[in-house]
């Protein structure tokens, strides 16, 4: 064997760098479902499925273009392994000159097949991952020498150099950001002329993980019965189009919008197949694009959009690469609450979060601001230790990897970093809950309240954590006005907020959730 090319589970896409210069006859690709993978944080069975199945099915596709490939599929048996164990044996039995691979989307990963390499003396070779716009050196060039690093700006700078959304030099439509027109909420009767999520059926091969992780991970959280995620590019694919077609128009305008039993609304759930690498970015971007310019869709829709694909995706890689591995145990405010247990249960009366955490049970899924401003907002709040909000979130949604969830999670959603992404923490009451969707109509607990037995939690625990942290957000000017509004609560207020805070964290106590 001349080299053995390592595919990992989020590198499904057969433009791959490792895949340069491959030559069938001489070169062998290596592919291995460990248990690992799936138990180092409490992964949820449609995650679980998801890589398993696309996985497997990729490996079929390989095989049937004559690619040799050597792959280890998990089986029933509780036999726990690491791919680091299973690629040590395998490097000895095949003995390649070399080893391949396009960096992995863990920090983590990487160090692990570094290690495995150098005690098996074989040269190691990490290609960049052409499936991006962008390297995490271009990145680290973008934010040398400044104060922040804001993905407004790295944005910009993608749109100009890769020409997107751009006329005669200038942004289409004369602004950058219609962030101002996507912030849409439902009239009383709700979203209209929804489609549903993903409908894909399972093959064989699907179904056969499927029983799998039922029975091997049979403890694990989540349904598998609603799992139809796409696991090829052909289905992938067609879940692009129809995003395109059917949901791209009224993304833009209700895509920070939440309502009751509606998961799927108008967002685009492509981020799994983005990913897993069975979609390209710059194939999304332009559908989006083409969509704009053939009249499909509003510009504000298409910009929305695409600034989450070739902003937000590119700016969190870079921030992730840059600041790996101190990232992890960033914890900028001293957070030290164990995450509640009823974020791996559901059961909570409180229907925002009930609802978020429900259906992400069931599907694995909940878009962007339920994660960031529902199940995010909470925790934060509540103060619990950011690392632990980001084992929750690797574990629980289906489109979890690293080096896009870490970022977001700790980062965005838990302000753990300081401000190195986010400009302040992003705190709101419950009123904001309330404006976004049809929740608190369902809930017993009253949004405009900050104490008493009808105060909503979310109420209570914003007025609390800008007492508790008063101290360290009075140098940022854009706490200002919340500030100032703290400062006018009476001093016994502020102590009835306190109390009745303290025992939001000593209810939510009394059941940690696990891995606390």
């Amino acid at each position: 064997m001349r080299n053995l090319h390592i595919i990992f589970g989020d590198q499904l896409d057969h433009q791959a760098a490792v895949f340069n210069g491959f030559d069938a006859s001489r070169d062998t690709v290596w592919m291995a479902e460990v248990d690992y993978e799936a138990t180092h944080v409490w992964s949820h069975k449609q995650r679980i499925a998801l890589f398993l199945s696309a996985m497997r099915h990729f490996r079929d596709e390989l095989r049937e273009k004559g690619i040799e490939v050597v792959y280890t599929e998990l089986d029933a048996r509780k036999q726990a392994d690491r791919f680091s164990n299973r690629l040590t044996i395998d490097i000895r039995r095949l003995s390649p000159e070399r080893v391949i691979v396009t960096q992995p989307g863990e920090w983590r990963v990487l160090q692990g097949l570094k290690k495995v390499c150098s005690a098996a003396a074989v040269p190691l070779e990490v290609r960049e991952d052409s499936h991006f716009y962008t390297t995490p050196e271009d990145f680290v060039e973008h934010a040398a020498g400044r104060k922040s690093v804001r993905m407004e700006y790295f944005y910009r700078e993608l749109r100009k150099r890769f020409d997107v959304l751009m006329e005669d030099g200038k942004p289409a439509g004369g602004d950058w950001n219609y962030d101002p027109e996507n912030r849409g909420v439902f009239g009383k009767s709700g979203p209209q002329d929804l489609n549903c999520g993903p409908s894909h059926s399972n093959d064989a091969i699907t179904q056969g993980v499927i029983d799998l992780v039922e029975k091997r991970f049979a403890d694990h959280p989540g349904s598998l019965k609603s799992f139809s995620w796409a696991v090829t590019r052909a289905e992938a694919l067609r879940d692009l189009n129809k995003f395109i077609e059917q949901r791209l128009p009224n993304f833009g305008k209700y895509q920070d919008a939440m309502w009751t039993n509606e998961p799927w609304l108008y967002h685009s759930l492509l981020s799994t197949s983005l990913n897993l690498k069975l979609l390209n970015p710059r194939e999304v971007v332009a559908a989006a694009e083409q969509a704009y310019r053939d009249r499909q869709a509003p510009l504000a829709a298409v910009e929305g959009f695409i600034r989450q694909v070739l902003g937000w995706r590119e700016y969190v890689r870079g921030i992730y690469w840059m600041r790996m591995p101190d990232y992890l145990e960033l914890n900028s405010m001293s957070a030290k609450e164990s995450l509640p247990e009823f974020y791996w249960t559901g059961n909570t009366d409180l229907e925002c979060l009930r609802q978020s955490i429900g259906q992400t049970l069931e599907h694995g899924y909940a878009h962007h601001i339920q994660r960031l401003m529902v199940t995010g907002l909470y925790a934060l709040l509540l103060g619990v230790d950011p690392k632990k909000v980001h084992e929750w979130y690797l574990a629980i949604y289906v489109d979890a990897v690293e080096w896009v969830e870490l970022p977001n999670t700790l980062g965005m959603s838990q302000y753990g970093d300081g401000g190195l992404m986010a400009s302040k923490p992003y705190i709101a009451t419950g009123s904001y809950i309330n404006k976004m969707s049809n929740y608190c109509r369902h809930c017993p607990k009253d949004p405009k309240q900050k104490t008493g037995p009808d105060a909503c939690p979310f109420t209570t625990l914003y007025w609390d954590y800008l007492i508790r942290h008063k101290d360290t957000l009075r140098g940022n000017h854009r706490m200002s006005l919340q500030l100032r509004n703290l400062d006018r609560l009476k001093p016994e207020t502020r102590v009835e907020i306190t109390e009745a805070a303290d025992q939001i964290r000593v209810n939510s106590n009394l059941c940690s959730g696990k891995n606390n």
